[in-house]
């Protein structure tokens, strides 16, 4: 095979070439040429199975006609109105609808916002992009595809598995333009309390970033709903153009198909992102914003599936008592449990038990030599209870007995 012509490579970006193969894919590379040691369970993919609203297909069927028109680019009014007041009701704090944009999911706009809202420059530097490691991985492209530096700030156990972002040094700090925060986190399921916002808040503004909040997992949490970013921003007067939050139908709503997301900031913010849009297009088909529209409404379904979930943390709170540095997930679905090596873990589990987890270091970037998902394995609470829980008590009797 002859090799590839230095000139048509250096017709494609040098930004993605060093990019390692996307999780699922290496997890595949891993795991598929090996036979599963017992019957096949996937706790791999954050997918929910929960059911969805039952009468999410006759809202779709009734509303069929409108995929003969192009859909509103930035949502529907009505659709804009009902996540306003989801806001208002969620978080205490009002965000018109004219500082809301739809989403087809939530990876659109936490992409999107960076590449509409992130300077070339600041102070004639090269951007950074501060980052949690481990981290959801449109965080690292958005940063990429904006010309930024991403700065991978780790999320560890002595940190309440969030970044510290406090600890990056100033010269990055200086040159930041956005930081990316998950809350509740994934993959470690940990929260950001008022405190931490607040410390976030004034770093930003001491070094003049903006937040991107990726608050996706907001509903699926224990006994009390995690503090959003817009509510502190409010208590401390904030700028708006400060935060820009990403929300989804995904988790919350068991609906990842749907593709409905939004994303709400500050004026001049939301001006870009929308403009954005105008030229990239991916606006939510219309038929899906009417769907949209009656689940954001709804919350009977919501308090439902998060009770199935609060299930599920006692569940895995007892297979794994005594287990040394097992810590429950404070929200989302998904557990982050301790291995020597999450690789070698993964590998193991699947040719000896079929069962399937991903190795937390797929979810995270080597620096300075240390890989801070290395030691963890990521465990997707997502099928029916007590085929999780066999699953769980088999992989915990393989791994730590």
């Amino acid at each position: 095979m002859n090799d590839p012509d230095p000139e048509a490579v250096s017709m494609f970006p040098e930004r993605f070439s060093n990019l390692p193969a996307y999780a699922f894919p290496r997890l595949r590379a891993l795991l598929d040429s090996h036979a599963p040691g017992g019957s096949v369970v996937n706790m791999t993919i954050g997918e929910p199975k929960h059911p969805f609203p039952e009468w999410v297909p006759q809202v779709l069927a009734d509303n069929v006609d409108g995929f003969a028109v192009y859909p509103p680019n930035d949502g529907s009014p009505e659709l804009l109105d009902t996540i306003s007041t989801w806001i208002d009701r969620r978080y205490g704090v009002t965000v018109g609808a004219d500082r809301i944009m739809t989403l087809n999911g939530s990876r659109e706009g936490l992409y999107n916002a960076a590449v509409a809202l992130l300077p070339e420059t600041k102070r004639g530097k090269q951007p950074t992009v501060l980052i949690p490691n481990p981290f959801y991985q449109v965080y690292m492209i958005g940063a990429l595809s904006a010309g930024a530096e991403p700065v991978f700030v780790p999320a560890l156990r002595q940190t309440g598995f969030l970044p510290d972002f406090g600890s990056v040094p100033a010269e990055k700090l200086d040159r930041a333009t956005a930081a990316y925060i998950c809350s509740p986190a994934n993959p470690q399921g940990s929260v950001a309390d008022r405190a931490y916002w607040k410390e976030l808040i004034a770093l930003a503004e001491k070094h003049d970033f903006t937040i991107f909040s990726d608050e996706c997992y907001s509903e699926i949490y224990r006994d009390t709903p995690p503090t959003g970013v817009l509510e502190v921003a409010k208590e401390m007067g904030a700028d708006p153009e400060r935060i820009v939050i990403f929300q989804s139908l995904s988790k919350r709503s068991n609906l990842p198909g749907l593709r409905s997301g939004f994303v709400a900031a500050g004026p001049e913010s939301i001006k870009r992102i929308r403009q954005h849009r105008a030229y990239s297009g991916a606006p939510l088909p219309l038929p899906l914003q009417r769907a949209a529209e009656k689940v954001w409404a709804d919350e009977d379904h919501v308090v439902a599936n998060r009770a199935l979930y609060q299930e599920k943390f006692t569940e895995a709170d007892r297979i794994f008592d005594g287990v040394p540095g097992y810590q429950g997930p404070e929200g989302g679905f998904f557990l982050w449990l301790p291995v020597e090596d999450g690789e070698q873990a993964a590998l193991d589990l699947w040719t000896n038990t079929g069962i399937r987890v991903l190795p937390g270091a797929y979810l995270a970037r080597e620096v300075d030599g240390e890989n801070p998902g290395k030691p963890f394995i990521r465990v997707a609470m997502v099928t029916p209870r007590e085929e999780m829980a066999q699953a769980l008590i088999t992989l915990r009797d393989h791994l730590y007995q």
